[in-house]
């Protein structure tokens, strides 16, 4: 599933195509066609796309906004016109022409177009924690969120609760453990606020620069390196299934603690 900073780069790529632009050029899928999509967007001005956490927003002068997840299948793509598609035409559920460019939204699950106040009383985007990536990190917001949870939650699973952080999925989630030396096993009840605190710090730097360069500017560790030594303390990773869906972690028996 892509994390905060795919989402971020999705953003990063969008802003300078769609940002302040009108938009020359609205096609949707077929799903979408009662909902007058294309007389309701072509001709307005993008006025700023946001995310928060695996959420991306696209805001425009009217009052109405684009809300997508791409939960585990949907991808955003920038492309000049006549560009190459990443994917085929077929599987496009967005296209926005602006400023000599496609911005693009394939397979995206999650797509929908709503106004301002239906978003701010929406409770499943009410409901998210604070943004692992945004400006200035709510620090008690996310101290609050988590010390108001199960005290005997693994810290694996919890860093995957977007109630109380958005953003970090499983891959994020393994690697940040390991930047701070935490097992993913602990329970969050023995877990010092500091601890916690201190992982955050350590895993936001790598994720705005895969959100504003793009994934290949990071390295990951540790995520998909079972077997491997630890690039810190040279014993091999191991991995298993963590929580109700068994997704798969990542972490060194050695120096996580």
């Amino acid at each position: 599933m892509p994390e905060g900073d795919t989402i971020l780069w999705a953003a990063t790529r969008m802003r300078p195509v769609l940002e302040g632009q009108e938009i020359e050029f609205v096609q949707t899928h077929p799903r979408f066609g009662r909902d007058r999509w294309q007389e309701r967007l072509d001709g307005h001005v993008v006025e700023t796309v946001q995310t928060h956490g695996k959420n991306l927003f696209v805001v425009f002068d009217n009052e109405l906004l684009l809300h997508s997840h791409l939960r585990m299948t949907g991808a955003w793509d920038v492309r000049p016109l006549g560009g190459r598609w990443i994917r085929s035409p077929r599987r496009a559920w967005l296209i926005m022409r602006a400023a000599g460019h496609e911005v693009v939204q394939y397979d995206g699950p999650v797509l929908e177009l709503m106004t301002a106040g239906r978003r701010r009383f929406d409770q499943r985007l009410a409901s998210l924690g604070p943004d692992v990536l945004a400006p200035e990190f709510d620090a008690d917001g996310f101290l609050r969120r988590l010390r108001a949870a199960d005290q005997n939650l693994p810290l694996g699973d919890a860093l995957l609760d977007q109630r109380i952080l958005a953003g970090i999925g499983n891959i994020w989630k393994a690697e940040a453990c390991w930047e701070a030396q935490l097992d993913p096993w602990r329970p969050v009840g023995s877990v010092s606020d500091q601890e916690l605190l201190g992982l955050v710090a350590g895993i936001r730097p790598r994720m705005l620069l895969s959100g504003t360069h793009g994934h290949r500017a990071v390295r990951h560790r540790i995520y998909r390196h079972t077997g491997e030594p630890c690039p810190r303390c040279g014993t091999a990773i191991a991995s298993r299934g963590q929580g109700d869906q068994n997704r798969t972690t990542y972490w060194c028996p050695g120096c996580q603690r």
